[in-house]
Protein backbone atom coordinates (compact mmCIF):
# COMPACT_ATOMS: atom_id res chain seq x y z
CA UNK A 1 0.00 0.00 0.00
CA UNK A 2 1.41 3.44 -0.76
CA UNK A 3 1.97 5.19 1.61
CA UNK A 4 -0.32 8.28 2.39
CA UNK A 5 1.97 11.21 3.81
CA UNK A 6 -0.72 12.59 6.49
CA UNK A 7 -3.01 11.90 8.71
CA UNK A 8 -5.95 14.25 10.56
CA UNK A 9 -7.61 12.30 13.39
CA UNK A 10 -10.91 14.18 14.72
CA UNK A 11 -12.07 12.83 17.72
CA UNK A 12 -15.34 14.22 19.35
CA UNK A 13 -17.11 13.14 23.07
CA UNK A 14 -20.05 11.69 23.64
CA UNK A 15 -21.72 11.68 20.65
CA UNK A 16 -24.31 8.65 19.88
CA UNK A 17 -23.46 6.94 16.71
CA UNK A 18 -27.09 7.72 15.06
CA UNK A 19 -27.06 11.38 15.49
CA UNK A 20 -25.49 12.39 12.17
CA UNK A 21 -26.50 12.93 8.68
CA UNK A 22 -24.53 10.72 7.23
CA UNK A 23 -26.08 8.01 9.64
CA UNK A 24 -29.47 8.52 8.52
CA UNK A 25 -30.29 11.58 10.74
CA UNK A 26 -31.44 14.34 8.68
CA UNK A 27 -32.85 16.61 11.71
CA UNK A 28 -29.27 16.94 13.28
CA UNK A 29 -27.17 19.11 11.40
CA UNK A 30 -23.49 18.17 10.42
CA UNK A 31 -22.95 19.24 6.86
CA UNK A 32 -19.04 19.13 7.75
CA UNK A 33 -18.61 15.48 8.98
CA UNK A 34 -21.20 15.11 5.94
CA UNK A 35 -18.64 16.12 3.92
CA UNK A 36 -15.72 13.62 5.52
CA UNK A 37 -18.50 10.24 4.74
CA UNK A 38 -19.01 11.88 1.09
CA UNK A 39 -15.51 11.41 0.63
CA UNK A 40 -14.46 8.49 2.53
CA UNK A 41 -16.32 5.09 4.17
CA UNK A 42 -18.69 5.00 7.37
CA UNK A 43 -18.67 2.25 9.67
CA UNK A 44 -21.81 1.42 10.61
CA UNK A 45 -21.06 -1.24 13.05
CA UNK A 46 -18.12 0.28 14.78
CA UNK A 47 -17.72 -0.17 19.12
CA UNK A 48 -15.81 1.68 21.80
CA UNK A 49 -13.79 -0.63 23.63
CA UNK A 50 -15.32 0.89 26.60
CA UNK A 51 -18.75 3.73 26.46
CA UNK A 52 -16.45 5.78 29.71
CA UNK A 53 -13.85 8.73 28.52
CA UNK A 54 -10.78 7.09 30.27
CA UNK A 55 -11.16 3.71 29.59
CA UNK A 56 -12.61 4.23 26.48
CA UNK A 57 -9.53 6.81 24.93
CA UNK A 58 -6.79 4.11 26.43
CA UNK A 59 -8.42 1.27 24.27
CA UNK A 60 -7.78 3.75 21.35
CA UNK A 61 -4.94 4.73 21.92
CA UNK A 62 -2.83 0.89 22.67
CA UNK A 63 -5.11 -0.87 20.80
CA UNK A 64 -5.66 -3.15 23.86
CA UNK A 65 -8.85 -3.57 26.19
CA UNK A 66 -9.11 -2.73 29.61
CA UNK A 67 -8.43 -6.01 30.87
CA UNK A 68 -5.52 -6.03 29.46
CA UNK A 69 -4.12 -3.01 30.41
CA UNK A 70 -5.54 -2.18 33.77
CA UNK A 71 -7.04 1.19 32.42
CA UNK A 72 -10.49 0.50 34.23
CA UNK A 73 -12.02 3.92 34.93
CA UNK A 74 -11.50 8.18 35.30
CA UNK A 75 -8.51 7.65 37.81
CA UNK A 76 -6.92 4.35 36.97
CA UNK A 77 -6.14 6.09 33.31
CA UNK A 78 -3.27 5.90 30.61
CA UNK A 79 0.16 6.94 31.43
CA UNK A 80 2.35 6.17 28.84
CA UNK A 81 3.72 2.39 30.82
CA UNK A 82 1.48 0.84 27.38
CA UNK A 83 2.69 1.06 24.07
CA UNK A 84 0.15 3.76 22.05
CA UNK A 85 0.43 3.92 18.40
CA UNK A 86 1.62 7.16 19.16
CA UNK A 87 4.90 6.11 20.48
CA UNK A 88 4.98 3.66 17.52
CA UNK A 89 4.52 6.19 14.45
CA UNK A 90 6.55 9.05 16.36
CA UNK A 91 9.33 6.67 16.97
CA UNK A 92 9.38 5.91 13.12
CA UNK A 93 10.09 9.45 12.53
CA UNK A 94 6.31 10.73 11.75
CA UNK A 95 5.55 13.76 13.74
CA UNK A 96 2.56 13.17 16.17
CA UNK A 97 1.27 16.54 17.43
CA UNK A 98 -2.34 16.46 20.14
CA UNK A 99 -4.21 19.23 19.96
CA UNK A 100 -6.79 18.97 22.79
CA UNK A 101 -8.58 16.76 25.28
CA UNK A 102 -6.57 13.21 25.87
CA UNK A 103 -7.98 12.51 29.53
CA UNK A 104 -4.74 10.77 29.96
CA UNK A 105 -2.82 10.96 33.44
CA UNK A 106 -0.51 13.83 32.55
CA UNK A 107 1.46 15.79 30.41
CA UNK A 108 4.33 15.38 32.03
CA UNK A 109 4.11 11.09 30.89
CA UNK A 110 5.43 10.34 27.66
CA UNK A 111 2.07 9.48 26.25
CA UNK A 112 3.57 9.35 23.14
CA UNK A 113 2.86 12.78 21.05
CA UNK A 114 6.25 14.56 19.61
CA UNK A 115 4.02 17.56 21.06
CA UNK A 116 0.86 17.85 22.99
CA UNK A 117 -1.02 21.57 22.61
CA UNK A 118 -3.12 23.03 24.82
CA UNK A 119 -3.66 19.16 26.60
CA UNK A 120 -7.09 18.40 28.99
CA UNK A 121 -5.69 15.46 31.05
CA UNK A 122 -7.21 14.25 34.17
CA UNK A 123 -7.70 16.61 37.29
CA UNK A 124 -4.35 17.04 39.25
CA UNK A 125 -3.11 13.43 37.58
CA UNK A 126 -6.00 11.96 40.17
CA UNK A 127 -8.98 12.04 38.73
CA UNK A 128 -12.24 10.81 39.90
CA UNK A 129 -10.90 9.24 42.58
CA UNK A 130 -14.26 9.27 44.48
CA UNK A 131 -15.16 6.58 42.13
CA UNK A 132 -13.16 4.09 43.23
CA UNK A 133 -15.47 3.61 46.50
CA UNK A 134 -16.67 1.53 43.78
CA UNK A 135 -13.75 -1.15 44.46
CA UNK A 136 -15.17 -1.43 48.05
CA UNK A 137 -19.10 -1.69 46.90
CA UNK A 138 -19.43 1.23 48.60
CA UNK A 139 -20.65 4.02 45.80
CA UNK A 140 -22.75 7.06 47.50
CA UNK A 141 -26.12 7.28 46.73
CA UNK A 142 -26.75 8.99 43.25
CA UNK A 143 -28.51 11.81 44.80
CA UNK A 144 -25.93 13.23 46.96
CA UNK A 145 -24.03 14.11 44.00
CA UNK A 146 -27.38 15.28 42.08
CA UNK A 147 -26.27 14.55 38.57
CA UNK A 148 -29.44 13.36 37.08
CA UNK A 149 -31.13 17.03 37.73
CA UNK A 150 -27.83 18.74 36.85
CA UNK A 151 -27.72 17.24 33.62
CA UNK A 152 -31.36 18.50 33.04
CA UNK A 153 -30.83 21.57 35.03
CA UNK A 154 -27.65 22.72 32.96
CA UNK A 155 -28.82 22.03 29.48
CA UNK A 156 -30.29 24.90 27.16
CA UNK A 157 -29.32 28.25 26.06
CA UNK A 158 -25.66 29.51 27.34
CA UNK A 159 -22.58 28.99 27.27
CA UNK A 160 -19.50 27.07 29.26
CA UNK A 161 -15.05 27.07 29.38
CA UNK A 162 -16.01 23.51 26.71
CA UNK A 163 -17.33 25.76 24.19
CA UNK A 164 -14.44 28.20 24.49
CA UNK A 165 -12.44 25.42 24.39
CA UNK A 166 -13.37 23.83 21.09
CA UNK A 167 -12.56 27.15 19.26
CA UNK A 168 -9.24 27.06 20.93
CA UNK A 169 -8.34 23.77 20.04
CA UNK A 170 -9.51 24.24 16.12
CA UNK A 171 -7.40 27.88 16.34
CA UNK A 172 -4.48 25.85 17.76
CA UNK A 173 -4.88 23.08 15.16
CA UNK A 174 -5.28 25.66 12.26
CA UNK A 175 -2.51 27.63 13.39
CA UNK A 176 -0.05 24.28 13.43
CA UNK A 177 -1.66 23.31 9.66
CA UNK A 178 -0.41 26.95 8.19
CA UNK A 179 2.69 26.49 9.66
CA UNK A 180 4.02 23.38 9.62
CA UNK A 181 1.65 21.25 7.25
CA UNK A 182 4.04 20.97 4.42
CA UNK A 183 6.43 19.02 6.02
CA UNK A 184 8.14 16.70 3.61
CA UNK A 185 8.17 13.82 6.61
CA UNK A 186 4.33 13.23 6.65
CA UNK A 187 2.25 14.02 9.98
CA UNK A 188 -0.19 12.60 12.54
CA UNK A 189 -2.43 15.49 14.02
CA UNK A 190 -4.72 14.11 16.74
CA UNK A 191 -7.65 16.76 17.42
CA UNK A 192 -9.74 15.88 20.26
CA UNK A 193 -12.71 18.11 21.16
CA UNK A 194 -14.54 18.37 24.03
CA UNK A 195 -17.88 18.75 22.88
CA UNK A 196 -20.72 17.44 22.81
CA UNK A 197 -19.99 16.70 25.93
CA UNK A 198 -22.21 17.99 28.68
CA UNK A 199 -23.16 20.30 30.54
CA UNK A 200 -25.65 20.80 27.18
CA UNK A 201 -25.56 24.11 26.98
CA UNK A 202 -25.18 26.04 23.44
CA UNK A 203 -25.10 29.63 22.30
CA UNK A 204 -28.55 30.53 20.86
CA UNK A 205 -27.92 30.44 17.45
CA UNK A 206 -27.55 26.67 17.27
CA UNK A 207 -30.64 26.02 20.30
CA UNK A 208 -32.18 27.38 17.70
CA UNK A 209 -31.68 24.59 15.37
CA UNK A 210 -33.79 22.59 17.26
CA UNK A 211 -36.84 23.70 18.88
CA UNK A 212 -38.82 22.00 21.71
CA UNK A 213 -41.74 21.34 19.82
CA UNK A 214 -39.80 19.63 16.73
CA UNK A 215 -37.83 17.25 19.43
CA UNK A 216 -38.37 13.44 18.87
CA UNK A 217 -37.52 11.90 22.07
CA UNK A 218 -36.08 8.55 21.65
CA UNK A 219 -38.81 5.83 20.58
CA UNK A 220 -37.28 3.62 23.24
CA UNK A 221 -37.18 5.98 26.27
CA UNK A 222 -40.36 4.25 27.89
CA UNK A 223 -39.18 2.22 31.19
CA UNK A 224 -41.13 -0.36 32.73
CA UNK A 225 -39.50 -0.59 35.99
CA UNK A 226 -40.39 -3.49 37.04
CA UNK A 227 -38.83 -5.34 34.34
CA UNK A 228 -35.41 -3.43 34.57
CA UNK A 229 -32.41 -5.18 34.43
CA UNK A 230 -30.84 -4.89 37.96
CA UNK A 231 -27.77 -3.15 35.92
CA UNK A 232 -29.63 -0.40 34.56
CA UNK A 233 -31.97 0.20 37.90
CA UNK A 234 -28.36 -0.03 39.80
CA UNK A 235 -27.36 3.22 37.56
CA UNK A 236 -30.40 4.88 37.69
CA UNK A 237 -30.25 4.89 41.67
CA UNK A 238 -26.48 6.07 41.78
CA UNK A 239 -26.95 8.68 39.01
CA UNK A 240 -29.63 10.18 41.26
CA UNK A 241 -33.23 9.10 39.09
CA UNK A 242 -36.41 9.81 40.13
CA UNK A 243 -38.98 7.49 39.31
CA UNK A 244 -40.25 9.93 36.48
CA UNK A 245 -38.75 12.73 34.16
CA UNK A 246 -40.35 15.96 33.15
CA UNK A 247 -40.80 14.86 29.68
CA UNK A 248 -39.88 19.15 28.41
CA UNK A 249 -36.68 18.99 30.78
CA UNK A 250 -35.69 16.39 28.88
CA UNK A 251 -36.57 17.49 25.41
CA UNK A 252 -34.70 21.38 26.57
CA UNK A 253 -31.57 18.80 26.93
CA UNK A 254 -32.38 17.41 24.12
CA UNK A 255 -32.48 20.37 22.27
CA UNK A 256 -29.07 21.24 24.26
CA UNK A 257 -27.17 18.56 23.20
CA UNK A 258 -28.27 18.43 19.52
CA UNK A 259 -26.86 22.01 19.22
CA UNK A 260 -23.36 20.92 20.99
CA UNK A 261 -23.54 18.25 17.87
CA UNK A 262 -23.80 21.06 15.65
CA UNK A 263 -21.24 23.17 17.24
CA UNK A 264 -18.61 20.78 17.14
CA UNK A 265 -18.93 19.91 13.72
CA UNK A 266 -18.55 23.37 12.79
CA UNK A 267 -15.25 23.37 14.26
CA UNK A 268 -14.54 20.28 11.75
CA UNK A 269 -15.40 22.58 9.19
CA UNK A 270 -13.39 25.25 10.26
CA UNK A 271 -10.47 22.56 10.58
CA UNK A 272 -11.72 20.93 7.14
CA UNK A 273 -11.55 24.50 5.35
CA UNK A 274 -7.89 25.09 6.66
CA UNK A 275 -6.69 22.22 5.25
CA UNK A 276 -7.97 22.73 1.52
CA UNK A 277 -6.83 26.27 2.14
CA UNK A 278 -3.18 25.08 2.72
CA UNK A 279 -2.89 22.90 -0.25
CA UNK A 280 -2.96 19.61 2.04
CA UNK A 281 -6.56 18.14 1.07
CA UNK A 282 -5.03 16.02 -1.27
CA UNK A 283 -2.49 13.53 0.33
CA UNK A 284 -4.06 13.89 3.71
CA UNK A 285 -6.56 10.85 5.26
CA UNK A 286 -9.04 11.27 8.09
CA UNK A 287 -10.56 9.40 10.54
CA UNK A 288 -13.64 10.67 12.55
CA UNK A 289 -14.59 9.06 15.74
CA UNK A 290 -15.85 9.54 19.12
CA UNK A 291 -14.86 7.92 22.12
CA UNK A 292 -18.12 7.08 23.25
CA UNK A 293 -21.84 7.52 23.01
CA UNK A 294 -25.09 8.96 24.95
CA UNK A 295 -27.84 7.56 26.04
CA UNK A 296 -29.89 10.56 25.75
CA UNK A 297 -32.95 8.90 28.06
CA UNK A 298 -33.39 5.69 25.97
CA UNK A 299 -34.37 2.96 28.79
CA UNK A 300 -34.75 5.62 30.82
CA UNK A 301 -30.81 6.42 31.56
CA UNK A 302 -28.56 9.73 30.91
CA UNK A 303 -24.82 9.48 29.95
CA UNK A 304 -23.38 6.27 29.33
CA UNK A 305 -21.65 3.23 30.95
CA UNK A 306 -23.65 0.69 30.03
CA UNK A 307 -23.70 -1.46 27.07
CA UNK A 308 -26.90 -0.13 25.00
CA UNK A 309 -26.01 0.63 21.35
CA UNK A 310 -26.55 4.45 22.62
CA UNK A 311 -23.75 4.55 24.50
CA UNK A 312 -21.56 2.06 22.94
CA UNK A 313 -21.54 2.23 19.59
CA UNK A 314 -19.63 5.24 17.97
CA UNK A 315 -19.32 6.79 14.39
CA UNK A 316 -16.39 6.38 12.95
CA UNK A 317 -15.48 7.20 9.38
CA UNK A 318 -12.22 7.48 7.19
CA UNK A 319 -11.28 9.48 4.30
CA UNK A 320 -8.63 8.47 1.82
CA UNK A 321 -8.40 10.55 -1.26
CA UNK A 322 -7.05 7.89 -3.18
CA UNK A 323 -10.06 5.63 -2.94
CA UNK A 324 -13.96 6.42 -3.74
CA UNK A 325 -16.09 7.85 -1.21
CA UNK A 326 -19.56 8.22 0.02
CA UNK A 327 -18.99 4.31 1.21
CA UNK A 328 -20.38 2.01 4.19
CA UNK A 329 -18.71 -1.08 5.79
CA UNK A 330 -21.22 -2.64 7.83
CA UNK A 331 -18.91 -5.32 9.80
CA UNK A 332 -18.21 -4.97 13.31
CA UNK A 333 -15.13 -3.23 14.12
CA UNK A 334 -14.35 -1.83 16.91
CA UNK A 335 -11.65 1.61 18.40
CA UNK A 336 -9.32 -1.25 19.24
CA UNK A 337 -8.65 -1.49 15.52
CA UNK A 338 -7.41 2.31 14.77
CA UNK A 339 -3.94 1.42 16.31
CA UNK A 340 -2.86 -1.40 13.24
CA UNK A 341 -4.90 1.20 11.00
CA UNK A 342 -2.67 4.01 11.85
CA UNK A 343 0.65 2.18 11.91
CA UNK A 344 -0.54 0.92 8.11
CA UNK A 345 -1.42 4.10 6.94
CA UNK A 346 2.24 5.22 7.74
CA UNK A 347 3.52 1.76 6.91
CA UNK A 348 5.43 1.50 10.39
CA UNK A 349 5.18 -3.28 10.51
CA UNK A 350 3.54 -4.30 13.15
CA UNK A 351 6.16 -5.95 15.59
CA UNK A 352 6.73 -7.87 18.81
CA UNK A 353 5.80 -4.50 20.29
CA UNK A 354 2.68 -5.20 19.12
CA UNK A 355 1.53 -8.83 20.49
CA UNK A 356 -1.02 -7.87 22.92
CA UNK A 357 -3.00 -5.10 20.18
CA UNK A 358 -6.41 -7.03 19.58
CA UNK A 359 -7.19 -5.03 16.08
CA UNK A 360 -6.90 -5.66 12.96
CA UNK A 361 -5.91 -2.72 10.26
CA UNK A 362 -9.37 -1.33 8.46
CA UNK A 363 -7.32 -0.13 5.66
CA UNK A 364 -8.56 -4.22 3.71
CA UNK A 365 -11.86 -3.40 4.70
CA UNK A 366 -11.82 0.16 2.77
CA UNK A 367 -10.89 -1.77 -0.21
CA UNK A 368 -13.40 -4.11 0.07
CA UNK A 369 -12.53 -6.64 1.77
CA UNK A 370 -15.13 -8.57 4.07
CA UNK A 371 -13.98 -10.03 7.44
CA UNK A 372 -16.78 -11.30 9.49
CA UNK A 373 -15.57 -10.60 13.17
CA UNK A 374 -16.96 -10.63 16.76
CA UNK A 375 -17.43 -7.15 18.69
CA UNK A 376 -16.27 -7.43 22.22
CA UNK A 377 -16.29 -4.66 24.98
CA UNK A 378 -16.63 -4.04 28.52
CA UNK A 379 -16.95 -1.43 31.82
CA UNK A 380 -15.60 -1.29 35.58
CA UNK A 381 -16.59 1.73 36.38
CA UNK A 382 -18.42 3.97 38.33
CA UNK A 383 -22.34 3.41 38.53
CA UNK A 384 -21.85 -0.52 38.46
CA UNK A 385 -22.31 -2.86 40.65
CA UNK A 386 -19.74 -5.71 38.86
CA UNK A 387 -18.45 -5.48 35.21
CA UNK A 388 -20.12 -6.02 32.44
CA UNK A 389 -18.88 -7.32 28.99
CA UNK A 390 -20.61 -6.94 25.55
CA UNK A 391 -20.05 -9.71 22.89
CA UNK A 392 -21.73 -8.68 19.61
CA UNK A 393 -21.87 -12.23 16.90
CA UNK A 394 -23.52 -11.12 13.77
CA UNK A 395 -26.72 -9.99 14.69
CA UNK A 396 -26.79 -11.21 18.42
CA UNK A 397 -25.85 -9.23 21.09
CA UNK A 398 -24.75 -10.49 24.31
CA UNK A 399 -24.46 -8.25 28.01
CA UNK A 400 -22.50 -10.55 30.40
CA UNK A 401 -23.09 -9.13 33.81
CA UNK A 402 -20.94 -10.64 36.45
CA UNK A 403 -23.42 -11.79 39.17
CA UNK A 404 -26.85 -10.56 37.25
CA UNK A 405 -28.30 -12.02 34.58
CA UNK A 406 -27.70 -11.56 30.91
CA UNK A 407 -29.20 -10.33 28.17
CA UNK A 408 -29.03 -10.88 24.85
CA UNK A 409 -30.86 -9.17 21.66
CA UNK A 410 -31.20 -9.32 18.13
CA UNK A 411 -30.31 -6.49 16.33
CA UNK A 412 -31.35 -7.29 13.14
CA UNK A 413 -35.12 -7.20 14.24
CA UNK A 414 -34.82 -5.05 17.22
CA UNK A 415 -32.16 -2.35 17.11
CA UNK A 416 -33.11 -0.17 20.42
CA UNK A 417 -32.69 -3.65 22.41
CA UNK A 418 -35.95 -3.72 23.67
CA UNK A 419 -36.57 -7.21 23.61
CA UNK A 420 -34.29 -9.48 25.76
CA UNK A 421 -34.30 -13.13 24.06
CA UNK A 422 -32.22 -14.74 27.47
CA UNK A 423 -35.29 -15.98 28.85
CA UNK A 424 -36.31 -17.75 25.63
CA UNK A 425 -35.71 -21.61 24.76
CA UNK A 426 -33.19 -20.48 21.94
CA UNK A 427 -32.12 -17.65 23.52
CA UNK A 428 -30.60 -19.96 26.49
CA UNK A 429 -28.76 -22.32 24.02
CA UNK A 430 -27.11 -18.78 21.97
CA UNK A 431 -26.65 -17.17 25.63
CA UNK A 432 -24.74 -20.03 26.58
CA UNK A 433 -22.43 -20.34 23.20
CA UNK A 434 -21.66 -16.76 23.32
CA UNK A 435 -20.94 -17.31 27.05
CA UNK A 436 -18.39 -19.71 25.95
CA UNK A 437 -17.08 -17.82 23.63
CA UNK A 438 -16.65 -14.70 25.80
CA UNK A 439 -15.00 -16.83 28.31
CA UNK A 440 -12.21 -17.52 25.13
CA UNK A 441 -11.22 -14.06 25.17
CA UNK A 442 -11.47 -13.47 29.37
CA UNK A 443 -12.05 -14.98 32.38
CA UNK A 444 -15.48 -12.08 33.58
CA UNK A 445 -15.37 -12.42 37.26
CA UNK A 446 -11.63 -13.33 37.27
CA UNK A 447 -11.00 -9.45 35.60
CA UNK A 448 -14.32 -8.77 38.00
CA UNK A 449 -12.21 -8.65 41.01
CA UNK A 450 -9.05 -7.66 39.33
CA UNK A 451 -10.79 -4.04 38.65
CA UNK A 452 -11.98 -3.74 41.75
CA UNK A 453 -8.66 -4.97 43.66
CA UNK A 454 -6.94 -2.29 41.38
CA UNK A 455 -9.78 0.53 42.90
CA UNK A 456 -9.31 -0.42 46.19
CA UNK A 457 -5.34 -0.15 46.29
CA UNK A 458 -5.21 3.16 44.50
CA UNK A 459 -8.21 3.80 46.97
CA UNK A 460 -5.95 3.00 50.27
CA UNK A 461 -3.10 5.46 48.26
CA UNK A 462 -5.98 8.29 48.59
CA UNK A 463 -6.83 7.72 52.51
CA UNK A 464 -8.94 4.32 51.99
CA UNK A 465 -13.10 4.35 51.67
CA UNK A 466 -13.84 7.44 54.42
CA UNK A 467 -11.76 9.89 52.79
CA UNK A 468 -12.83 8.85 49.19
CA UNK A 469 -16.16 9.25 50.51
CA UNK A 470 -14.97 13.22 51.10
CA UNK A 471 -13.94 13.74 47.53
CA UNK A 472 -15.01 16.54 45.09
CA UNK A 473 -17.16 14.90 42.68
CA UNK A 474 -15.40 15.40 39.39
CA UNK A 475 -17.87 14.90 36.31
CA UNK A 476 -16.50 17.17 34.12
CA UNK A 477 -12.86 18.29 33.78
CA UNK A 478 -12.15 21.71 33.59
CA UNK A 479 -9.93 23.08 30.19
CA UNK A 480 -6.25 24.36 30.76
CA UNK A 481 -5.96 27.29 32.45
CA UNK A 482 -9.16 26.37 34.60
CA UNK A 483 -8.89 24.46 38.30
CA UNK A 484 -12.05 22.55 39.78
CA UNK A 485 -12.95 25.59 41.77
CA UNK A 486 -13.11 27.65 38.24
CA UNK A 487 -14.95 26.12 36.26
CA UNK A 488 -17.83 24.65 38.92
CA UNK A 489 -19.27 21.26 38.82
CA UNK A 490 -20.41 22.10 35.36
CA UNK A 491 -17.94 24.95 34.00
CA UNK A 492 -20.49 27.65 33.13
CA UNK A 493 -18.66 30.15 31.54
CA UNK A 494 -18.50 33.69 33.93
Amino acid sequence: MAQSPNLLFILSDNHNRDLLGCYGESFIQTPNIDRIAATGTRFSNAYSASPLCCPARAALATGQYPHQTGYWDNAIVYDGRVPSWMHRIRDAGIETVAVGKLHFRSADDDNGFSEEIIPMHIVEGRGAVRNLLRGYDAELDGKQAGRWQMYLHDSGEGETHYQEYDRDITARAAQWLRKRGRSNNGWALFVSYVSPHPPFKVPKRFLDLYPEDRISLPSHISINRKSLHPAAEYQREKFGAPDATELSQLKRMIAGYYGLITHMDEQVGILLDCLSACGLGDNTRIIYSSDHGEMRGAHGLLGKGLLYEDALAVPLIISDPSLPGGKHVDQIVSHVDLYPTVLDSFSVPISEADKDVKGVSLWPALRGQKIERMGFAEYHANFSRSGSFMLREGPMKLHYHVGMPPQLFNLANDPHELNDLSSTPDGGHTVARMENLLRQICDPEAIDERAKADQRRLGEKFGGKDQLAKAPNISFSPPPGLDGKAIGAFGAAS
